[in-house]
């Protein structure tokens, strides 16, 4: 059975929808192909939070707490991909890009390493462990739960 996501506000009081260009000069700037379904969820949600929110580690249960913004907004950079990105590229493998996060500052992200072409979902730890979450974007929506 399919989940039905709500979006709630998170960073703002109502939606924020990002630019598709963003995430163009993203793909261009990081080499890579981002997933359709995440770049339409983000256009969107950006800067929400998903109900259902609960999600499914080897480790045990995890909260997606915040979709991450496009680019940097005033005030609310650490909210952006970019600034995530360049906070963990020193500290995690080539091919790991952030786009959500957890109440406890893990970062979910997209692993290209085995698969150019469909990244598959992790989540990137305090201790900086890489943990396996899903096999695509689609799949961690779709296994949210209250």
């Amino acid at each position: 059975m399919k989940t039905l996501i709500r979006w709630e506000p998170y960073l703002w009081e109502e939606a924020h929808p990002a630019d598709p260009r963003e995430f163009a000069i993203l793909e261009q700037e990081w080499k890579i192909r981002l997933p359709e379904d995440y770049k339409k969820v983000a256009c969107s949600f950006q800067g929400m939070t998903p109900r259902p929110n609960i999600f499914q580690t080897p480790r045990g249960e995890d909260v997606f707490s915040v979709l991450l913004t496009a680019s940097a907004h005033e005030g609310l950079e650490s909210y952006s991909v970019q600034e995530m990105f360049e906070l963990l590229r020193p500290h995690v493998p080539a091919g790991i890009y952030p786009f959500g996060t957890t109440p406890g500052s893990e970062h979910l992200c997209f692993d290209y390493r085995n698969s150019p072409e469909q990244p598959e979902v992790v989540l990137v730890t305090m201790e900086l462990h890489i943990i396996p979450v899903a096999r695509s974007f689609q799949e961690l929506l779709e296994g949210l739960k209250e």
